[in-house]
């Protein structure tokens, strides 16, 4: 049994879609989130920086002496993921991996339509790991810059969000799946289920990332097995930002606000 926590990083809120995921697959595990609100969003900034932003992350969770990382931004896991993963000796993951090996399993599933940052569609992250993988997949893709500065703003269920999503979603009216590329748009996935309709599925990563986390902490027998809820601590780089009323919509747990500390980095 290991009873240190989990380490999660992203730009901002959306890896609190990534941390839901995760209390739901692993109630009992502790986590540590951090979240860069003061270098938000990463989508347009290089692939250097984002690689020196992930590492500064990263090294401050190793600094909480967490058990394992989880990259909760689609725009890191893109671009930096492999870098931290060569550099670090402690099991780091991304979003991309767990909803590849998802999409393998379920051949039902080969006209499949990503949207996430441009920062993530201009890497090509998603194209060459599902291509690599599934030959026979047809892939779509499209950035969707506003969405995350929206997710931030607490702007997903109101019009300025419906008709944005209306717009990004033209051109994916043939597709079996729809993979939320940045873990800020499952705060849009209402709007985004009305908008596509009811045929087609909505792939959340954080639930196919939670899955693949549970199963490294049982072969690496790194577990937390105590019966009791797991703890949440949350770090942010600016703390004046509108991510409390975010969390606790999202969350929907008591003493967010206490949980929250400013993180130095």
């Amino acid at each position: 049994m290991d009873t240190r926590p989990i380490g999660m990083f992203d730009s901002g809120v959306g890896g609190l879609t990534v941390l839901k995921e995760l209390r739901k697959q692993s109630p009992n595990e502790n986590i540590i989130y951090l979240g860069d609100t003061k270098r938000f969003p990463y989508g347009s900034k290089s692939k250097e920086s984002i690689i020196e932003l992930t590492k500064k992350g990263v090294e401050f969770l190793l600094s909480k002496n967490v058990k394992a990382i989880v990259i909760a931004c689609g725009t890191a896991t893109s671009q930096a993921l492999e870098e931290v993963k060569n550099k670090y000796d402690i099991p780091i993951i991304g979003i991309i991996d767990s909803t590849t090996e998802y999409l393998k399993r379920h051949k039902k599933l080969r006209k499949i339509g990503v949207i996430a940052t441009n920062g993530t569609i201009r890497s090509k992250g998603w194209q060459s790991k599902i291509q690599s993988n599934i030959p026979d997949a047809i892939i779509s893709y499209k950035a969707c810059p506003l969405l995350a500065p929206m997710a931030e703003e607490g702007w997903t269920e109101n019009e300025v969000a419906r008709l944005t999503v209306k717009e990004y979603l033209k051109g994916f009216e043939d597709i079996d799946c729809l993979i939320l590329g940045c873990t800020h748009y499952p705060l849009f996935k209402k709007i985004i289920r009305e908008e596509i309709g009811p045929k087609v599925e909505i792939i959340n990563t954080g639930e196919k990332l939670s899955k693949e986390l549970e199963e490294i902490l049982k072969r690496e027998q790194k577990e937390n097995r105590e019966a009791e809820l797991g703890d949440c601590e949350i770090y942010l780089t600016d703390t004046e930002t509108n991510f409390l009323h975010v969390a606790s919509k999202l969350l929907k747990e008591k003493g967010i606000k206490e949980k929250i500390k400013k993180a130095n980095i």
